[in-house]
């Protein structure tokens, strides 16, 4: 039985969870979210808190119980407190600015990059160096995160770029002089 799969998720007093059929909906104080389950694995709820079961010891029943109850469980997460993710822009002249809900990056290209956040997700800058992505589904603030620090990745000889908040770059030894 897997181990992760097998407890149950406590819901909090402000949060409902709905399922109908294959659809698990959970709705909080800072919005809604809903999970469509995959087919061997059934969800319940008891007693105030959410049961995820499969039906059988088959691979992919097994590989989608832990999986089933982790999602759930991130989403009541999601929206009670929300996720963030930090991103840090390190090396000179390289800086971020808030416009409108927008953010400008100046990251050593001939032009500015402007992102515009997805429906759901907040950009906050702090500084001129620092960044936070929030948000309530945790896969969306990953993949903006993700794809905010693909425009210029922290390189290793000077550790230039745009890295998460305490990711540790390593470095390489530039060309040795003789």
């Amino acid at each position: 039985m897997s181990r992760i799969g097998r407890l149950p998720i406590p819901i909090p007093a402000d949060v409902t969870v709905a399922t109908e059929g294959r659809l698990v909906s959970v709705k909080g104080p800072k919005g809604e979210l809903a999970l469509t389950v995959a087919n061997p694995i059934q969800v319940s709820i008891e007693d105030g808190h959410v049961v995820v079961t499969r039906p059988d010891d088959e691979r992919a029943s097994r590989s989608l119980h832990g999986l089933t109850r982790t999602l759930i469980a991130n989403q009541i997460i999601g929206v009670t407190a929300g996720y963030t993710k930090g991103l840090e822009i390190v090396g000179t002249g390289y800086r971020v600015a808030q416009k409108g809900t927008a953010v400008e990056f100046a990251l050593g290209f001939s032009h500015p990059v402007l992102i515009e956040p997805p429906v759901g997700i907040t950009l906050t800058v702090e500084g001129v160096n620092r960044l936070t992505v929030g948000g309530i589904d945790k896969q969306a603030v990953g993949e903006v995160a993700a794809n905010i620090r693909k425009i210029r990745k922290p390189e290793p000889y000077k550790g230039k770029g745009v890295r998460y908040a305490g990711e540790i770059v390593r470095r390489k030894a530039g060309k040795s002089g003789k």
